[in-house]
């Protein structure tokens, strides 16, 4: 582990040319990569393609708005082994942003401790405590999946990514949460979240007619989130219910949605032809106002999350759909476990992927495997990004999007060196390869220059 130790007083850029020149958990174990592509790695500032910031204190103590749907209060599930805690890599972490020398699992004694860095660190950055922590991480720009943004979080190093699910399910949600404990606290909590758009729309309940819901209820709300800097729509839908979007004629929702308007719950069924109905249609109106729509689209958190409907490979019709193609889609963490599959997804023209959450809970020779592909195959459509996340105490967004940061960098170094020992590419082209990654696919896509 010395070879990996960040060094006071380096800048950041160097500390993590070190790290990345050194193997994931210990020096001379596992992939080694070329120099020159760890340095330039190292050097570029990012644009993280998705995270879920929290706002600066003293308001972070409260901030629930960081995700529509948190994972925090799910039922119990067999946690991964990198967000356990015990995880070797929060130690560095911890080093890093705080100078907190200390080994996973933390005694009480450490907890105090950590928690009192923590502190010193916010009560020192204040107001800018989000843009160091970006900084610590060499990230110029972080796209927000949040319900709001705030303080601390705030163009241009933050950009807005608001939820969208709550439009998909504009009638009684009862049955559909009676499905398992999981979707029983996300039904509720994305009823509060359609109430909140329904306010902002100058109504209490969703209109009588399906015509009247989307122009003066969805429309409106993309506009408004637009208006307001939203740079994409997130949907969370896989947690929901499966990506099988049909496309029912409009006239034969429109009297599905009549029907049970005003109470009473609906037949599954046919309320799913109303939810694909409105897929189609948020997605094009994203597409007509400059949005992408990015998607989560792995296995999710909870024991109860269906990964067979999460299937990226589902999505294909909305792909092929000429009415959609004005719109782009950004399939959020990789896919993971269909992570071939969504790699042959990128000759779609409106599809780009990226690497958030995988660069978290895969250690990075095993995810520059899969991502080796993917640059194969399309290096211009992949994305970096980290999932951060406030999940715990001890692996808060700030150690979270250093811990991701890290791998992922990691993981590109080792599947570019990779690439260009087997004569496949130039060193030259590795490090423009790199940059795209990091950087310029994310400024194509979204139309904005990253800070720093």
């Amino acid at each position: 582990m010395s070879g990996m130790r960040i060094v006071a007083g380096l800048s950041a850029g160097v500390s993590l040319a070190m790290a990345l020149g050194c193997a994931h958990h210990g020096q001379g174990a596992g992939p080694r990569i070329d120099p020159a592509i760890a340095r330039a790695i190292a050097d570029i500032w990012a644009v993280d393609n998705h995270a879920h910031p929290v706002l600066a204190p003293p308001l972070d103590a409260t901030d629930r708005g960081y995700d529509a749907l948190p994972v925090s209060s799910m039922a119990p599930e067999s946690d991964p082994v990198a967000l356990r805690p015990d995880y070797p890599l929060q130690a560095f972490a911890w080093r890093a942003l705080y100078g907190l020398n200390a080994t996973p699992p933390l005694t009480e004694a450490g907890l105090q401790q950590l928690y009192a860095d923590q502190k010193h660190a916010k009560d020192e950055h204040g107001e800018n405590y989000p843009a160091w922590v970006l900084d610590q991480a060499h990230i110029g720009t972080e796209l927000g999946n949040r319900v709001f943004m705030g303080r601390g979080v705030e163009p241009p190093r933050f950009r807005w990514v608001p939820y969208v699910d709550a439009l998909l399910f504009p009638l009684d949600n009862r049955g559909l949460a009676a499905v398992n404990p999981d979707r029983q606290q996300f039904f509720a909590l994305e009823d509060e979240l359609r109430a909140r758009y329904l306010k902002d729309a100058g109504l209490s309940a969703p209109p009588a007619t399906l015509d009247a819901y989307v122009q003066h209820v969805v429309m409106p709300t993309l506009e408004r989130q637009r208006a307001n800097g939203a740079v994409a729509e997130k949907f969370e839908v896989a947690y929901l219910r499966g990506f099988d979007f049909s496309d029912p004629p409009q006239a034969q929702v429109a009297a599905i949605y009549a029907r049970w308007a005003h109470g009473g719950a609906p037949d599954p069924v046919q309320y799913k032809l109303l939810q694909d109905f409105l897929f189609r249609t948020i997605a094009a109106e994203c597409g007509r106002l400059g949005m992408a729509v990015h998607l989560h689209a792995m296995a999710g958190a909870g024991g109860y999350f269906g990964i067979a409907g999460a299937n990226p490979l589902l999505l294909e019709p909305i792909f092929n759909d000429p009415r959609l193609r004005g719109t782009n889609f950004v399939l959020l963490h990789g896919g993971w476990p269909y992570v071939r599959a969504i790699g042959a997804l990128l000759q779609k023209p409106n599809v780009y992927l990226d690497i958030s959450s995988q660069d978290l809970l895969f250690p990075p020779h095993t995810e520059a495997q899969w991502l080796r592909e993917w640059l194969e195959f399309e290096p211009e459509k992949v994305l970096f990004g980290t999932d951060g996340y406030p999940y715990s105490d001890e692996l808060g967004w700030a150690e979270s999007v250093w811990m991701a940061n890290h791998d992922a960098r990691q993981a590109l170094g080792i599947a570019l060196t990779g690439m260009v020992g087997d004569g496949e590419i130039s060193r030259d082209r590795a490090i423009a390869i790199a940059r795209l990654v990091l950087r310029g696919n994310a400024e194509r896509l979204y139309g904005f220059k990253s800070e720093n």
